[in-house]
């Protein structure tokens, strides 16, 4: 049911832009008086009118658009660059829209082009200025192209060791579709997911100088895989009583996930899984806490969160389950261990550092400072079976977490395993 209204009288984007309307000086966003039929309300975003900038990407700099340039070098890509552009409000539609544009090129031909898009389902102008949005009910869009010189491959397994590694370079270009859904209302416990993704994968030799091509040393995996077209149907289903889905104080979930591929061809494989998470709220160690009824108040939080997951059919080696990188066991490199079967669990302690962040302008601020410490653990293995017996790695770190809102938080993580050290920098949670 959608609870998508407009209010009568003076059109929102008609009024004088005041940057303090709806919240205070110092960062604090007073909860506004939430209409009666409004379900669950927790788990409605409320955004004031002050945090709604009128004006073009870069009148809204650091407000409800934010701007990153990208420098880097490698020895095997050479310099590259680029910007990552995330845009909260994006299209000027008053928060109803959210994009995240990425493009970045080396000297040596390393490039990705992507755009994330999410529109709210459920949404409500509020008499008095500022706008409610149902967090969990959105429809998403995505397209991308990427060319990387320097994908790794270990071989299958948890023995696999440093020394296996190889190279491969992958052009994959994709496009997705989906929608996600509260049943049976608006906010409620049960949550649904449905996506559609198109997948092309190219493969040639790698560029990484001192190691081998992945073609010399899994040259069947790696045949198998080149060439791919792959349409993917991507489900999720949970019960989930979080208070958000993006930066959660209080809750659980309890899910699974069936993701089917169908290949070129003719090939059939999916991956099958459960996952949950444990979300408590903690005494503040650096602030204060909230200050009254307040919308989003700095709160220190210990997560949980472990998945299982198996593969059923065929798949090509990149589509496998794998932990490493950016989302598990961070103190690895990306997909540092694949296999048919995974598992894993992480553990985060939140704090926040300054309460209220750091306020530049009268509408440039940072909302929250924060620190997270983490560990990881997890494994592959060949069978669901087989996980009991497989080698067990971990991994553990801390970073830095910037939040410009609830909902759009930027992490920083270092994180430290037997094999040394990764670096994350990620727009959201692990988990």
């Amino acid at each position: 049911m959608s609870l998508v209204a407009q209010e009568q009288g003076e059109a929102p984007n008609l009024r004088a832009y005041d940057p303090l309307r709806g919240m205070d000086a110092n960062g604090r966003i007073p909860k506004p008086k939430v209409p009666g039929d409004i379900p669950n309300p927790e788990r409605w975003r409320y955004t004031p009118e002050a945090r709604m900038k009128p004006g073009n990407l870069f009148d809204r700099f650091l407000v409800s658009s934010f701007l990153s340039p990208i420098v880097f070098r490698e020895e095997d890509i050479g310099f590259g660059g680029g910007v990552a552009l995330t845009d909260v409000d994006f299209r000027n539609q008053r928060y109803r829209e959210f994009a995240n544009i990425l493009a970045t090129y080396s000297e040596e031909g390393q490039q990705a082009f992507r755009i994330n898009w999410q529109r709210w389902l459920n949404y409500r102008e509020l008499p008095e200025g500022g706008v409610l949005r149902e967090e969990r009910s959105r429809v998403y869009g995505r397209a991308g192209y990427e060319k990387t010189l320097t994908r790794r491959f270990f071989g299958l397994g948890s023995r696999t060791r440093e020394t296996d590694e190889t190279s491969y370079t992958e052009e994959l270009t994709a496009f997705g579709a989906g929608i996600r859904l509260s049943l049976p209302d608006a906010a409620s416990d049960w949550v649904a997911r449905t996506d559609l993704q198109l997948e092309h994968h190219g493969l040639s030799r790698g560029r990484v100088t001192s190691v081998p091509s992945t073609d010399q040393v899994f040259f069947d995996a790696f045949a198998e895989g080149d060439g791919i077209d792959q349409a993917w149907l991507l489900n999720t289903f949970g019960w989930d009583t979080r208070d958000s889905m993006h930066q959660p104080y209080e809750g659980i979930r309890i899910g699974g996930l069936a993701n089917v591929a169908y290949g070129t061809g003719g090939e059939f494989g999916a991956i099958l899984g459960l996952d949950g998470q444990h979300v408590f709220a903690l005494p503040p160690l650096f602030h204060r806490g909230a200050e009254g009824d307040e919308e989003n108040p700095p709160t220190d939080v210990l997560a949980f969160g472990a998945f299982v997951q198996d593969t059923v059919g065929d798949l090509p080696y990149y589509s496998l389950p794998s932990l490493g990188g950016t989302h598990t066991l961070r103190g690895f490199i990306d997909n540092r261990f694949t296999d048919r079967a995974a598992a894993h669990f992480s553990a985060e302690y939140r704090v926040n550092l300054i309460e209220r962040g750091i306020v530049f302008t009268d509408t440039v601020r940072i909302e929250r400072i924060g620190l997270g410490v983490f560990y990881d653990c997890g494994t592959v293995a060949d069978e669901l079976g087989d996980l009991a017996d497989a080698k067990y790695l971990d991994s553990y770190g801390l970073g830095f977490r910037l939040a410009f809102s609830r909902e759009a938080v930027f992490r920083i993580d270092w994180g430290f395993s037997a094999e040394g050290a990764n670096f994350t920098l990620a727009f959201g949670n692990s988990f």
